[in-house]
């Protein structure tokens, strides 16, 4: 679809936080702060040109590549939230966008993703199709106080469960949605860090991706203040989580 006339280069969007976003402590879980996350990032694009139906005339997608989260508080149920997003950068198969999370004016969450052009047929990256210069660029403004970086498995990984991916696991690109890799691994975290709001960021790598009844195996590792979870395919990592806890 062409350009908005409502586009501009940084979009604002409210949600208001519904009961099944939320854990049974009333918080926002985690994975509903990416979806939403995601939904604003999609929406952006959508005004801008470069949404997911626009770029499959092309047989091109953005994936969700990397991410950082770091996080001062959840919102909760009825909560009205701003999310924030601009791009820092954008050149061939390549972006850096980030994403802040305001609560009545006040920022509480800080995001920093980075996302790749894939072509849905060949299932590889490649340079984008469609137009961009009419995005203005943000490098110097930044939401998280550490940028995304490569995570670096411990030594001490442990399989602590294997699955097959089913159907409800895909997403509209045909492979895991990038949310349900980290429901995977928060399934196993204890739940105490869960509801008394313990995690103060968390990091993920989508290194391969994976596709309908792929068989994998969770391994994850924890020392006193980190927690890391893989994601593994005939021992081949495919996603790579970090918590650093509060």
């Amino acid at each position: 679809m062409p350009i908005s006339s409502q586009f501009t280069s940084v979009l604002s969007k409210d949600w208001e936080i519904n009961f099944t976003q939320c854990n049974p402590n009333g918080n926002l879980k985690y994975t509903d702060l990416c979806n939403l996350i995601q939904l604003t990032a999609a929406a952006h694009s959508e005004l801008g040109g470069i949404s997911f139906s626009d770029m499959q005339e092309f047989n091109q997608a953005w994936v969700l590549s990397r991410m950082r989260v770091e996080i001062t508080e959840l919102p909760k149920w009825k909560d009205v939230i701003t999310i924030n997003t601009w791009i820092n950068s954008l050149e061939n198969s390549r972006s850096v966008r980030a994403i802040e999370v305001l609560l009545n004016g006040r920022k509480i969450i800080g995001c920093e993703t980075f996302w790749v052009v894939f072509n849905t047929k060949i299932r590889r990256p490649e340079e984008l199709k469609l137009p961009i210069s009419h995005f203005e660029l943000f490098p110097e403004r930044k939401t998280a106080k550490i940028s995304f970086s490569k995570i670096i498995a411990g030594d001490s990984l442990e399989k602590i469960n294997k699955k097959e991916v089913v159907l409800s696991d895909l997403d509209i690109v045909n492979h895991v949605n990038n949310v349900k890799y980290l429901e995977w691994c928060l399934d196993y975290l204890n739940t105490e860090i869960i509801l008394k709001q313990q995690i103060e960021s968390f990091e993920m790598n989508f290194l391969k991706e994976l596709s309908l009844k792929d068989n994998i195996e969770i391994n994850k590792c924890e020392d006193s203040n980190k927690i890391q979870f893989t994601i593994t395919k005939e021992e081949k990592t495919c996603f790579a989580l970090e918590i650093n806890l509060k």
